[in-house]
């Protein structure tokens, strides 16, 4: 039985589900059990790579993802990238196929598996030797299941195939989630890592009802962060960036007033100076009543990423924007008098 584009066979598919141990670090293997795992900052296919190289800054402590809580954006939750060259698919399916014939399983069993091989990649088959006289001049496609995702179903949507894409080839225009260059764009966000929203504050510690609080991004300011994501050997890459945008600011309390009024900041916003104690601050918070004895107001500050891509032939567009915020816990004293 031939399936169309080269899918796995019937056979294959059911008789490889059987749990088998497969190369590479006892993952689970065969084309029905592909799971996408996540590698550092990198997901693959359990059954194969997924061979997408991404060229980011090293991600530094106390980082997190552009895509935050704030946004409805999820990255792909299963798509199809390539995994294998002929060789290396061959080698796969060689052991693979030399532990099911040892393990105990039942003759009949092992009779379909062998049809199957050879229906697939036999010498008259869809990829005759595993292709293995086109070696270097394209790969074998198979799934890839971002565990990162949160809706485990949605992981399951792409059904498990195998296919052969030549490197001078286009992704396969009938199967929606094969890697394009719009879909390197969406990996390359999932991959970008912000800086943590950090701030300074004048006055320092304790806040006082009335005074008014300067916030200002710490270290001069954020600065855009990209990430490229490149289809090896097929010539497609996209640069995903994430530029800053605006500086928002939260009390933590309905008793406070913020400046400006709508919490919005410059994402710019500039630092205190000596002497600036009667100006009204650019960006900041003015409380108007004092915290409980050994409470605390959570001041909320949180940037703005706008998240823009370009593909490798001049396309381009926009992904939903990034919300990264953190907080910071802040007691208000009824102190008049402070020094700056």
């Amino acid at each position: 039985m031939r399936l169309r584009r080269g899918f796995a066979s019937v056979a294959v598919v059911s008789l490889v589900a059987v749990a088998i141990t497969a190369p590479g670090g006892g993952r689970s293997g065969g084309e029905a059990t592909v799971e996408g795992r996540s590698q550092g900052p990198d997901i693959d296919a359990s059954a194969g790579f997924a061979r997408i190289t991404y060229d980011a800054p090293d991600p530094a402590s106390g980082r997190g993802p552009a895509s935050s809580s704030h946004t409805d954006w999820l990255p792909p939750a299963c798509y199809y990238a390539p995994a294998y060259s002929p060789e290396e698919f061959q080698a796969y399916w060689d052991e693979l196929s030399s532990q099911f014939y040892r393990v105990g399983h039942p003759d009949e069993d092992k009779r379909l598996l062998r049809e199957s091989l050879e229906e697939q990649y036999g010498e008259d088959g869809e990829y005759p030797n595993y292709n293995v006289d086109k070696e270097g001049e394209g790969m074998f496609w198979q799934v890839v299941r971002n565990e990162n995702h949160p809706d485990e179903a949605a992981q399951w949507a792409c059904e498990s195939r195998t296919f052969w894409v030549d490197f001078d080839d286009s992704p396969p225009a009938d199967i929606p989630q094969a890697v394009d260059i719009a879909l390197l764009a969406e990996l390359a966000y999932e991959r970008i890592r912000v800086p943590d929203t950090e701030v300074e504050m004048n006055p320092g510690g304790a806040q006082t009802v009335n005074l008014a609080t300067w916030i200002w991004p710490t270290d001069g300011g954020f600065e855009p962060v990209s990430v490229t994501a490149s289809l090896d050997g097929y010539g497609l890459s996209a640069t995903t960036t994430a530029t800053p945008v605006g500086l928002s600011v939260a009390p933590g309390t309905e008793d406070a007033r913020t400046h400006p009024g709508s919490g919005e900041c410059a994402i710019d916003a500039p630092a205190y100076r000596e002497g600036w104690e009667d100006r009204e601050p650019p960006c900041g918070v003015t409380y108007l009543r004092s915290t409980p004895e050994g409470e605390s107001y959570e001041l909320t500050a949180s940037v703005r990423w706008e998240i823009a891509w370009e593909g490798s032939d001049g396309s381009g567009g926009t992904l939903p924007d990034g919300v990264f915020e953190t907080a910071y816990d802040v007691t208000v004293d009824e102190v008049q008098t402070i020094v700056r």
